[in-house]
């Protein structure tokens, strides 16, 4: 799968620091429902991998107060956003600066989409301890699907990532040697009131970065109101949905 480029990447996240708190709503019930599928057991040392703006830090802190925690990205922007006390880390998620064997929990939630899945996982195996466990939210397929479909019949650009499946992701768990515990896979659904306001909140998130295919050229006002008219057609009474296919992994060494 292509992925964008890192310095894409990267650059992306650093305009967004500033306004991603305001516009990850559907982030943070992600965040929240995998802290609650972690595993009871003791933790001395964590790994937020791919922390953004910290959120789940103090989360993570109260469930293992005496943990050592680093808060690791890819974006120093984000990462002078995080208050809370941690080793804040700027760092690529699939070349880990970290010790072997030196990690009791690699945590990471909503970042490993962005990422060569097989390379993260090999690096989560490499610096977890024996018994040690991997926590992980991405995305599947179904992800921004509406968007897909409101823009099929306007132009042939590629307008969302591409997403793993959930078999795609046991396999490559199985093949970095991580025992999966649980692999689960949900929807979780956003609405906005107009498609402007929707396409806002994509790019405030940083999740506007597609790889190849992309469109490199401003839109045009008929192809944007086509794109509009045809997400309307999918409008629910909570507003223009946009689904996010949640995939959590829970995995031992």
């Amino acid at each position: 799968m292509t992925k964008p480029s890192k310095a894409r990447i990267r650059q992306s996240f650093e305009r967004a620091a500033s306004t991603y708190d305001s516009a990850a709503a559907v982030q943070r019930h992600i965040c929240h429902d995998l802290i609650d599928r972690l595993p009871s057991g003791s933790v001395r040392y964590l790994l937020d991998a791919g922390c953004g703006t910290g959120y789940a830090l103090p989360l993570l802190r109260r469930r293992f107060p005496q943990a050592h925690i680093v808060g690791l990205d890819l974006s120093p922007a984000m990462l002078r956003q995080v208050a809370e006390p941690c080793c804040r880390v700027a760092a690529d998620l699939e070349h880990l600066p970290l010790a072997p064997a030196s990690i009791d929990l690699f945590w990471s939630s909503l970042a490993v989409q962005w990422c060569d899945l097989p390379a993260t996982l090999g690096e989560a195996r490499r610096i977890l301890k024996p018994g040690g466990t991997l926590a992980l939210a991405s995305l599947g397929p179904a992800t921004f699907h509406e968007l897909r479909q409101a823009f099929a019949g306007v132009d042939d650009y590629r307008h969302t990532l591409p997403f793993h499946s959930i078999e795609d992701i046991r396999r490559m768990a199985a093949d970095a040697e991580l025992a999966a515990i649980s692999i689960e896979q949900y929807p979780q659904v956003a609405c906005y009131a107009d498609f402007k306001s929707l396409l806002r909140a994509v790019k405030a998130i940083g999740a506007n970065q597609v790889g190849s295919g992309r469109r490199t050229s401003l839109m045009s006002r008929s192809a944007f109101q086509k794109a509009e008219t045809a997400y309307e057609t999918q409008r629910t009474p909570d507003g223009l949905p946009l689904t996010y296919d949640v995939i959590t992994l829970i995995a031992h060494v």
